[in-house]
């Protein structure tokens, strides 16, 4: 990892402006900390906060760079949120700035402007045109509720299950989390829907055997997407890699690196959402500040 320098000087706006210039800075240590070049990246990213706009409410106590800190160390390690390290803010203030984050939609809106930026580092448009679609099904933990779990028969788990729409760049345009049992097709109704209509571009979306059916019309006729089936041949033996199929497999990999995410321990669906978008935030942060290769 790019380590930081000890002496740190934060230019984050609750230091600017709100109240946390009266507490020490923290020496960031942790292989899940923002380098400077990331941090570089991020800080004119980040959303607004509402006492800066004239909402009300009182100037956060608290660095926005060490928050986000918190955060990725949490989704990377997978603490329990009484055994944050005592060099962060306190865990209580961590776990209100987050929820404050997903309630209100900042967290996600925050992975799209970097995901709109890596695109674009990448020569593509902000918005994608194509896609492809998959789920995955992850044991939950005892806190997870009946009302948002279900055993799925075919991977033979009992717990959640995360639905994913993911561009030809292996990033996330839309995310979905369900109880097992739910069907991949019940669920790519509602989330293809949620995602045609965030990103009026995308006009094709690759899929494996289990969509087939009533959808592929219901795509076609109600959101004017092309849902094509990549399958798998018979004549197949062994590991085969897949056209497209594998850029989401690439995808529920590195989910699996963040320990967080290996098991869902979220009480709310939402709250697993808002995990899975903060774990590609890690991902996309090093990628735009990674070091391009020369070419020839």
């Amino acid at each position: 990892m790019e380590s930081n320098s000890a002496a740190l000087s934060c230019d984050c706006v609750a230091r600017r402006f709100g109240n946390a210039a009266d507490r020490p800075e923290r020496v960031r240590r942790c292989p899940s900390d923002l380098t400077d070049a990331e941090w570089a990246v991020v800080r004119p990213l980040l959303p607004v906060p509402g006492w800066m706009r004239g909402r009300g409410g009182q100037p956060e106590a608290y660095c926005h760079r060490a928050m986000l800190d918190a955060i990725r160390y949490r989704v990377d390690n997978g603490i329990k949120w009484r055994a944050m390290p005592v060099d962060f803010p306190p865990w209580d203030r961590v776990y209100a700035f987050l929820r404050r984050w997903r309630d209100h939609a900042l967290g996600e809106e925050f992975h799209d402007r970097l995901r709109g930026q890596l695109r674009e580092r990448a020569g593509r448009d902000a918005e994608p045109t194509a896609s492809v679609i998959d789920s995955q099904s992850v044991k939950a933990d005892a806190v997870v509720g009946a009302d948002s779990r279900g055993f799925d028969g075919g991977k033979l788990i009992n717990g959640r299950k995360r639905h994913v729409v993911v561009d030809t760049l292996g990033l996330l345009p839309g995310v979905m989390v369900t109880a097992a049992d739910i069907g991949d097709r019940a669920a790519a109704t509602v989330l293809l829907k949620r995602v045609a209509d965030a990103h009026h571009r995308l006009e094709l979306v690759w899929a494996y055997g289990g969509y087939t059916g009533s959808l592929i019309e219901h795509c076609l006729a109600a959101l004017a997407l092309v849902l094509a089936i990549v399958k798998r041949s018979d004549a197949m033996r062994g590991f085969v890699v897949l056209p497209k199929r594998w850029i989401v497999e690439r995808l529920f990999a590195h989910l699996m690196r963040s320990r967080r995410l290996a098991r869902d321990v979220e009480r709310r669906t939402t709250s697993a959402e808002a995990m899975v978008h903060w774990s590609m935030t890690m991902l996309m942060t090093r990628r735009l500040t990674r070091s391009r290769p020369a070419r020839g």
